[in-house]
């Protein structure tokens, strides 16, 4: 069994210097990376800067980036960076970014260090460990009726066949918005996750699950004592089509909405 005390210090000291990065460096260019997605000079620099870091620290274990891709080692241990989640928010100057840094084994996310730079609150968590909010152990919400739930969903897509990936995803906002307290686009999944586990939201649903998105996230929701599951209810894996986390009081009810999609 993998010791994931010492690399949780080492995604710490990351996110150390990624943070600084964020609130530092001038946006800059910002470039297309097709149909109204984008990624700043922010970006490229503290991808490069954890990369490079990581490689230094953690030369057995491999590394997947948003913007990079994948590099590194044949086994069963990755990091998993978004070096910017929120990069439409950071560059229209609003503070709901985080640096995003997760550690997968086997397809499961085992680890999880999340920063919100201009919040100044840092996530963790790790397999076994716990879950933090700066210092202070997290859990999530003891709501269980869906209309006393605040509840955040992903972002519509963009790109190839946008139009038709956001059939479901207005269908299912507007079944929230039918039944939930509150309905919140708040533009970045790891923040999502993050308040899930700290119990400012009673749930988050993305019809998606990149790694770099979701790796960190996942790890800190599921250690906190949220549930962390795909559509139909299996727990949550890289192999999940999307990454639904809610309050466990939630659970049932959730996905009874759920499978109307």
């Amino acid at each position: 069994m993998t010791d994931l005390a010492p690399l949780l210090q080492i995604a710490d000291a990351a996110l150390d210097q990624a943070s600084s990065l964020v609130t530092e460096m001038a946006v800059g260019v910002v470039r297309s990376k097709g149909d109204r997605d984008m990624v700043s000079d922010i970006d490229l620099g503290v991808e490069e800067r954890v990369r490079d870091f990581l490689r230094k620290e953690t030369p057995e274990i491999g590394f997947l980036g948003e913007e990079s891709g994948g590099a590194g080692v044949d086994g069963p241990l990755t990091w998993a960076l978004d070096p910017v989640d929120g990069t439409a928010n950071l560059v229209n100057g609003l503070p709901l970014c985080a640096v995003s840094l997760g550690l997968v084994e086997d397809n499961r996310s085992v680890l999880g260090a999340i920063d919100l730079p201009f919040m100044r609150h840092r996530f963790r968590a790790a397999e076994g460990r716990g879950a933090y909010a700066d210092d202070t152990p997290i859990g999530p919400s003891r709501t269980t009726a869906l209309d006393e739930a605040v509840v955040a969903i992903g972002d519509y897509a963009v790109g190839a066949r946008a139009q038709e990936r956001n059939v479901r995803r207005l269908a299912l906002t507007r079944m929230l918005a039918e039944q939930a307290l509150r309905v919140r686009m708040l533009g970045s999944a790891a923040i999502d996750l993050a308040w899930v586990a700290s119990g400012k939201l009673d749930g988050s649903i993305a019809l998606s699950n990149h790694p770099w998105d979701m790796a960190a996230g996942v790890a800190i929701a599921r250690e906190a004592g949220a549930v962390v599951m795909d559509l139909d209810g299996s727990p949550h894996s890289l192999r999940s089509t999307a990454t639904i986390a809610v309050a466990p009081g939630l659970r049932v009810t959730m996905l009874k909405m759920l499978d109307r999609l």
